[in-house]
């Protein structure tokens, strides 16, 4: 199964593309609970803390509800696929491997906000995901759980697999709107926000694959085991993609609030041979750094957020000692200066200036001057695009500038 180290706590992801394994291994029992009782899904996951693993760790209940009680027919739901930044591979993994709970979670969306139309938006760079997927939904088509759904909502529900932009700035949930209703994926500011507005002016829910996998489960079994899954206050598990300078880089499912500390160390066997450990990229390269004195943090939202950085989708890219972090935040800058869609001026020219500046620092080339440019575009760019691109990128430079100052000065 491609290259991917696990350390599973439910066997039923160990499932191929079929629905009969799915449904044999306990698959569609949490639809059958919400079917039964619609009105309890929204408060379930409410009392499992069940958060958006897409990035934000938003309480998903607060978006079901919203959705569920905006006014208007032909309400979309939409599975968010189209993970394209650097050191996150979990979704495609899901969509590949796990294709049936990600279209249960989407089923059981659709029960509790009375959708007309379920979206799986998916990157067509991931061509083996667009594949199980459309295998897979071609499969609950032609099963009894679509009439089933259909007579619990009281009219038809529309199942499709659309391939996103491909383009990165295409998973931010104003872009998905644009590219599903035709249009370039081009972020629009909120709001309205998609549950008051989204896909062909109706009301959308959108969540991150993840956050829709773990949906069957939490309704299978209850908020309760859910919530015993994690550690301390942490709810249920989490999905880490762990790349870098480690002996064994990989997708671990495991507790949420695992520490940084078990992950690299135990699961990830360490760094490889002959290097000591730096620092890390938490949540993908937009986050601020986390170092040696944050080993022990415990990998969740609020934890993570304590130190100052974000959980994130969950990628920790491990950076060793005697790698250049000025060379790595120009490498993920360069980025994000080609993966803005140019709609704001300061997002499109800040982006390409912050990758110029860091190169020519990097290279040796960088002077006093450029290091004060630098700086200055850390205090005037946040805030300006109309979607997080920008901040983002601020935020990894702005973190590599406190946290390893050195590394700049001798640069000079």
């Amino acid at each position: 199964m491609d290259t991917l180290n696990q350390v599973l706590l439910y066997p039923a992801f160990q499932l191929g593309a079929d629905l009969e394994g799915w449904l044999a291994a306990g698959g569609g029992q949490g639809l059958i609970a919400a079917l039964a009782e619609p009105a309890a899904i929204i408060p379930t996951l409410r009392e499992a803390d069940l958060r958006g693993m897409g990035g934000a760790g938003f309480p998903t209940w607060r978006k079901w509800q919203a959705a569920a009680e905006a006014p208007g027919a032909g309400k979309f739901v939409v599975c968010n696929g189209n993970e394209d930044e650097p050191g996150t591979f979990k979704d495609r993994h899901l969509l590949r491997w796990t294709p049936h709970a990600v279209v249960e979670g989407g089923l059981i969306a659709a029960l509790a906000t009375g959708a007309a139309h379920l979206v799986l938006y998916i990157n067509p760079h991931q061509a083996a995901a667009v594949a199980e997927m459309r295998r897979a939904v071609a499969q609950w088509q032609a099963s009894p759980w679509l009439a089933r759904m259909e007579r619990a909502l009281g009219h038809p529900l529309d199942i499709a697999v659309v391939e996103t932009s491909g383009r990165y700035i295409g998973g931010e949930e104003t872009a998905v709107i644009s590219w599903l209703d035709g249009h370039f994926p081009f972020p629009r500011r909120k709001p309205p926000f998609p549950a008051q507005s989204g896909v062909g002016r109706a009301p959308t829910l959108i969540n991150n694959t993840e956050t829709l996998a773990h949906v069957p489960h939490i309704l299978r079994h209850g908020a309760a085991w859910y919530r015993a899954l994690g550690i301390g206050a942490a709810a249920g598990t989490k999905l880490y993609s762990l790349s870098g300078d480690v002996m064994r880089p990989g997708l671990y499912e495991l507790p949420m609030g695992t520490s940084l500390q078990e992950l690299i160390f135990v699961h990830g066997g360490g760094m490889l041979e002959g290097r000591d450990f730096k620092a890390v990229f938490t949540g993908g390269p937009s986050n601020t750094l986390l170092t040696k004195r944050d080993l022990d943090v415990a990998l969740d939202f609020d934890s993570v957020r304590a130190r100052r950085s974000r959980l994130g989708t969950g990628a920790m890219i491990v950076i060793s000692e005697g790698t250049s972090i000025i060379r790595k935040v120009a490498e993920y800058i360069a980025f994000f200066a080609a993966g803005s869609c140019g709609q704001c001026p300061s997002c499109k020219a800040g982006t390409f200036q912050l990758a110029r500046l860091l190169d020519r620092i990097d290279g040796g080339r960088g002077t006093a001057e450029d290091l004060q440019a630098l700086e200055s575009l850390c205090r005037i760019l946040p805030g300006s695009g109309r979607c997080g691109l920008i901040d983002g990128a601020v935020t990894v430079v702005e973190s590599s500038l406190h946290t390893f100052p050195d590394e700049y000065a001798a640069t000079r």
